[in-house]
Order: structure tokens, then sequence, then C-alpha cells
């Protein structure tokens, strides 16, 4: 098996696995912040523990040798996700993932800003139109039940976060920021702690809790850190928006919320526009290979 075929399969099972991260947040029965405390930090034990097993006694040399841009990039990859869960509870999941599919915008005018990188006239469409696809939501928002401009904006915060903390992993590339996830996700759970019970789940939602956090958005993380260290990030790009596809019909067809229709038409402005756009970047690529 080659590399690319290697990191298709790798990086298409990650996004398969994260698509019922937001289902699991609407059908497991607690406090929103009880299942961000859980979420991050089975994620986070479990991706700790699996590093001392491949490391053994040097796991902790590792985490520390990320060094300040790993602390950046565990910061803010740790507020994005306790973010996902306030966002995913606060306005509809079709919004929530039509917003983060825009976070390659936030990744350019970030890496525009603190790597000096160029924004060329295809992003600076892009940004324009991906734009003007997250205006038709956020107009949408006032008349959906299920939607509401708080856990939009909750939504604006994820993509942002999490863009300069990918931003914080390119600009130190030579170093492997796999050792900083669980400072994320560890990290995330704390800082929610004081403010939920996280043992106050319904028996009957433990399954689900661990099903959730230890199986799920574990396999998906990991498997999300290793995809790109094979495939083009633009070919990463195109296999991410099958998420932003998959999540709110999951959701629609096992609990009926509907996205609705202003969702719908934004969310398919800023799908179409980044999937033609990170096209137009692997048409470049593939040429100057052969």
């Amino acid at each position: 098996m080659n590399n690319q075929t290697k990191g298709l399969i790798i990086t298409t099972l990650g996004v398969l696995f994260v698509v019922p991260d937001a289902l699991f947040v609407r059908i497991i029965e607690a406090d929103g912040l009880a299942i961000s405390f859980w979420r991050n930090f089975l994620t986070g034990a479990f991706t700790l523990i699996g590093l001392f097993f491949i490391y053994g006694t040097k796991t902790p040399h590792k985490i520390i040798s990320t060094g300040k841009y790993g602390l950046i990039y565990a910061g803010f990859t740790g507020f994005s996700s306790i973010l996902f869960v306030m966002a995913v509870t606060n306005t509809s999941v079709a919004n929530v993932v039509f917003i983060l599919a825009s976070m390659p915008i936030f990744a350019a005018i970030t890496s525009w800003l603190w790597l000096g990188e160029r924004i060329s006239k295809r992003m600076v469409w892009t940004i324009f139109l991906v734009a003007l696809g997250l205006s038709v939501i956020a107009f949408g928002s006032g008349s959906n039940a299920n939607a509401h401009w708080t856990g939009d904006l909750m939504a604006l915060g994820i993509a942002s976060s999490f863009a300069v903390g990918l931003t914080a992993a390119r600009k130190a590339k030579a170093i492997s920021m796999v050792p900083a996830i669980p400072i994320a996700y560890i990290g995330a759970a704390l800082a929610v702690l004081p403010f939920t019970s996280p043992m106050d789940i319904i028996p009957s939602q433990w399954g689900l809790v661990f099903l959730h956090g230890g199986f799920f958005i574990l396999i998906s993380t990991t498997f999300l850190a290793l995809g790109p260290r094979y495939i083009p990030s633009a070919e990463v790009a195109l296999l991410i928006l099958l998420e932003s596809v998959l999540s709110p019909l999951l959701v629609w067809y096992f609990i009926g919320e509907e996205p609705g229709s202003w969702a719908l038409v934004g969310g398919a402005i800023v799908i179409s526009v980044l999937f033609v756009s990170n096209l137009i970047v692997l048409m470049r690529i593939r040429p100057a290979k052969s």
C-alpha cells in the first residue's frame, strides 16, 4: 500500500469517526459542560496512555519538547473542544458544522498575520464567498427553532481558535504536536470541572459517554493527526468536508432535527466554495509530482 492510499484511508476513517460527535452531544442526557468534561478527559487520557505505550518513559520529554508552540496548540485546541459541545447545545448541528467548514479561511488569515504567508487571489475570493454563505446561515438562525446566534458565534470561535492551533503547529512543523494532544484535552476537562458535576450522569448514559469520548473522538483525533503526514493538506481539507455533509444528515435521521432551508443554502455555498477552492489547489499539486 502506497502513502497516498494509506493517507486517504486513515484520513477518511478519521472523518467518519468524528461524524457522530454532534449526535452524541444531542442524545446524551446530561449538562453540556459534563459532556464536555468526559469527551475531553477520556480522549486525553487514552491518548496519553497510547503515548506511554509507544514512548514509555520518554513520554514526558516528548510532551515538553513541543515547547511554546505546543502550549499554544494545546491551549487553542482545548478551548475549541470546549466550545464545540457548547455550540451544539446552543444552536443547530447543521449551523455548527457548516460554520466549522470555514476553518481553512481562518487558518489562511492567521497564517497571513502570524507567518506572513501571502493570501492568493483564489483565497480572497474563497474568503468572500464563504463569508457570504456564513451570512446566510446567520440570517436563518432567527427563523429556525433549533438555531440561535449565540451558538453560531461559539462555532465561529471554534473555527478561529482551532485555526490558531493549526498555525502554531505549522510554525513548528519540525516538531510533532501529537504529544500535545493529551495536554489539550485533559486541560480542557480540568478547565470546565469547577463549573459542572461530571458524576451526575444517568446510569443508563455511561455507555454512550465512554463510547463518545473513549472511542469515537479518540480514534478520530488519532487518525486525523496521522493522515496529513501522507497526503496534501488540500486533500485532507476535501475529506474533512464530508463531516459537514454527513453530520447534519445523521442528526436529522436519528432525532429529526431539521437543518432549516437557510442553513442548507448557506452550508451549500460554504461547502461548494471550499470544495472548488481545494480542488484547484489539488490539481496544481498533482501535475508537479509527475
